[in-house]
């Protein structure tokens, strides 16, 4: 309970700092609807001139925009921030700050993970879910009870598999303080808002299994339209659970290459 009452402070300090300008509102709505814009425009551009791509139709591949735009929005909403704050230009670990983070009696790696937040993403993230649910409601009249718990399986291993490659890039940084890792994941990131089939083999297996981003949409919604093997399924999850204990183990052994700005 003492991380649920600290997540939840943490939170409501972010809110505050980022409401006091009413400006940062508009513009971050307009940043929103202008990306919402661009990729359902370009779906429906695409499928304007031909009806599937390698098994996707529309209402699958909308659907798969919707996953990207939801875990997005989660990833700006509480995971981007406070990493962002650690190892990116200007972060802690450049300025050495860091060390203050060390001496707080809490865990380093929660902090590093949950102080920071961007409440103004919960609007790209009800336009994520929008898009989502209107993808959903295409693909067929009423999800099943096992297609629901499928998508929502493979939603938490997705955002987990963004969070743990997130992290591991970030621990990097301790090695490298000089290169921002996360500028590597970005580029990729990019490319989980197309199937996974779009891409030929060598770069479909890569998306995969070494960088997992393909798996991140792809699969949920593989769930929505109920074509998704179980064995697909689990796989997620245990390669979700084995990036995250990789990367927490990375994050912590990097630590021990942290130089404080006062030694």
């Amino acid at each position: 309970m003492r991380y649920v009452k600290l997540i939840w402070r943490f939170a409501q300090v972010s809110a505050q700092n980022e409401l006091a300008h009413r400006a940062n509102f508009w513009i971050s709505l307009l940043h929103s609807v202008l990306n919402l814009g661009s990729g359902v425009l370009g779906i429906l551009v695409l499928f304007g001139q031909v009806e599937t791509i390698r098994g996707w139709d529309l209402p699958a591949t909308l659907a798969l925009l919707g996953v990207y735009l939801t875990v997005s929005a989660l990833r700006n909403l509480f995971i981007g921030p406070s990493l962002d704050a650690l190892v990116g230009m200007d972060g802690e670990i450049w300025t050495g700050r860091f060390d203050f983070t060390l001496l707080r009696p809490v865990d380093v790696q929660f902090l590093a993970s949950f102080r920071y937040w961007h409440p103004l993403a919960l609007v790209d993230l009800a336009l994520g879910l929008s898009v989502l649910g209107t993808g959903a409601v295409q693909l067929r009249q009423s999800l099943t009870l096992v297609d629901s718990l499928s998508f929502l399986i493979a939603m938490g291993a997705g955002v987990t598999i963004v969070y743990a490659i997130l992290l591991a890039f970030s621990a990097l940084v301790l090695w490298s303080p000089g290169f921002l890792f996360t500028w590597v994941f970005d580029a990729l990131f990019q490319m989980a808002r197309y199937p996974l089939g779009l891409y030929p083999g060598w770069l479909r297996l890569v998306l995969t299994w070494v960088i997992p981003v393909g798996i991140v949409t792809t699969v949920p919604a593989q769930a929505l339209s109920g074509n998704l093997p179980i064995g697909m399924l689990i796989g997620s999850v245990a390669l979700a659970m084995a990036f995250l204990v990789l990367a927490s183990a990375l994050f912590r052994f990097g630590l021990r290459r942290y130089a404080s700005a006062s030694s």
